[in-house]
């Protein structure tokens, strides 16, 4: 049996299987390991970034960085230093081919299966060869273990995780990013539609006045700011329907005054019925906004 059995890469923030090695041993502990890995992956905001998980015959080992977990089941017999070098190679090679942005951006299970062969090839390389290709990063880890051994985590661990897996523990503020909302409607199509030609409308008599008022002495700089600062509101709106955002009542309402005293200032510029019509898409914007609620989250997908 190999000492290294299954690899696994998933983001922390909630649990999204990014990446796998193939599973060619097949017995009751590795299953039920599996199933162990399953449960920290979905709450591995709650866990430190670097622990352990004790079997009969097999371990759990896992480090967590830059938003992105490591994970391994290794056999007992493995060296627990060796362990943590291995996934210390994965977080290598991983962050060499994928950026934070590419990660968060990911919104299906396993996106980066071309990542799955250089798991396999580093996983293969430990197994034929009994070590990393450098001694020196094995005593480094090996040092660091001593200094800062991993949290050995136990069973009453696990069912925290599934417990926070399952809804039963709040999110943590700043998590919101991996809420789902609710489908785009027609009304939502259109609202995005508005608020983007009145985003253009702004942008152009923006950029049109910026000449003027280098001509002007600047006597109509604050002409230009009001256009430009309604430009950018009316872009976050259509930013914050698309997207879940939290804080979402305040900031709206904080965009929708903004476009109003953007709007109010520039009356003389632009006529009574500009000023209803940009005033009207933002109100509707803000309306659809704040009806658009986050859905339950679905049945995570399995390890």
């Amino acid at each position: 049996m190999s000492l290294i059995l299954f690899a696994f890469v998933a983001r922390v923030r909630d649990g999204l299987p990014l990446s796998a090695s193939t599973d060619f041993e097949h017995n009751k502990e590795l299953q039920e390991r599996k199933q162990q890995l399953k449960s920290i992956s979905k709450a591995l905001a709650l866990f430190p970034e670097r622990g352990t998980v004790k079997g009969r015959e097999l371990n759990i080992y896992f480090i967590s960085s830059d938003g992105v977990s490591y994970m391994a089941v290794c056999s007992c017999r493995l060296p627990t230093a060796m362990a943590f070098c291995f996934l210390e190679d994965l977080r290598w090679e991983f962050t060499a081919c994928f950026d934070s942005t590419t990660v968060s951006l990911a919104s299906r299970p396993y996106p980066f299966l071309e990542f799955d062969s250089i798991i396999q090839k580093v996983k293969q390389h430990y197994c034929q060869s009994g070590g990393p290709a450098l001694g020196s990063s094995l005593a480094e880890v090996q040092e660091d273990l001593r200094t800062r051994p991993p949290t050995v985590l136990n069973l009453e661990d696990m069912e925290l995780s599934n417990g926070a897996a399952n809804g039963h523990v709040e999110s943590a503020p700043g998590s919101g990013q991996s809420q789902r909302l609710e489908p785009v409607t027609a009304p939502g199509v259109l609202s995005l539609v508005l608020n983007i030609m009145c985003a253009a409308l702004n942008l152009i008599r923006g950029v049109h006045l910026i000449e003027y008022s280098f001509q002007d002495d600047y006597e109509g700089i604050w002409n230009v700011i009001a256009f430009l600062l309604a430009f950018i509101c009316c872009l976050f709106q259509c930013y914050m329907y698309v997207f879940y955002s939290s804080l979402k009542k305040l900031k709206s309402f904080t965009l929708l005054t903004l476009i109003i005293l953007c709007n109010i200032f520039l009356f003389g510029l632009r006529n009574v019925w500009q000023l209803v019509f940009h005033i009207a898409v933002a109100s509707f914007s803000t309306y659809l906004i704040l009806s658009r609620k986050a859905m339950e989250r679905t049945a995570d997908c399995g390890v």
